[in-house]
């Protein structure tokens, strides 16, 4: 890829290579029949060259590593777009500027990536939140209306799963197998924010079939038979 997201959660960024700009800036004119190349080492001579400051620099420029075809590791830097953009105005090769507008076309398609992802995470957020409030709605109508028991302890769980094979077809348990769940880590918050929207769904409901006296057996033969209804 000419251009890549990198970085933790919440920190990402996008950036190229020099070893990439050196491959792409290499080409072959048919035209003429002239191979133009530009030597990854003759990039990073223009990357240290460059007029800037050092805090431009420090900011837009990182020092990295890859491991070439022989198996040995070589030096490369890695930059931003700010740094390519500096970078590439000094190149004058004859088909450069169609070179120039494909890097920056990437940058800018992969941006559009990135803000997609913050909008989907803002609304995760936003759902995560939410379902914090409706999971301790469910929990109290638990605790208030039903019946003291030694089962008692169980309805939780068993509702839990009871709305995770209705909506995923597998019990909690199943899905942090799927997801790779951690220990202390919590299964929702590898769902999407629209699975987490249809978990809270459910739960309202049977918060709401629970305040009205209805029993497992009951809540669970209405949400199956909805559901199939839903499907068919």
């Amino acid at each position: 890829m000419l251009v890549e997201i990198v970085g933790k959660r919440y920190e990402e960024k996008l950036v190229t290579t020099s070893l990439r700009i050196a491959e792409t800036f290499t080409y072959y004119d048919e035209e003429s029949g002239r191979q133009y190349t530009r030597e990854h080492k003759a990039v990073l001579r223009a990357i240290r060259d460059l007029k800037c400051s050092e805090k431009f620099r420090g900011e837009h420029y990182s020092p990295s590593e890859y491991v070439d075809e022989r198996g040995k590791r070589q030096p490369c830097i890695i930059m931003d777009k700010d740094g390519f953009v500096l970078l590439v105005m000094g190149f004058t090769d004859p088909k450069a500027m169609f070179y120039k507008e494909k890097y920056i076309e990437a940058f800018n398609s992969m941006e559009s990536e990135l803000k997609r992802i913050y909008t989907e995470r803002q609304q995760w957020q936003i759902e995560r939140d939410k379902g914090v409030v409706i999971r301790h709605i469910l929990t109290d109508t638990i605790k208030m209306k039903i019946s003291d028991s030694p089962h008692k302890r169980f309805a939780y769980p068993n509702y839990t799963n009871l709305i995770y094979r209705t909506l995923f077809g597998k019990t909690a348990k199943e899905l942090e197998e799927e997801f790779g769940v951690k220990p202390k880590e919590n299964l929702r918050d590898y769902f999407t924010g629209e699975s987490l929207s249809q978990v809270q769904g459910m739960e309202m409901l049977v918060s709401s079939l629970i305040n009205c006296g209805w029993g497992y057996k009951e809540i669970k033969e209405f949400i199956e038979t909805e559901s199939k209804k839903m499907i068919a």
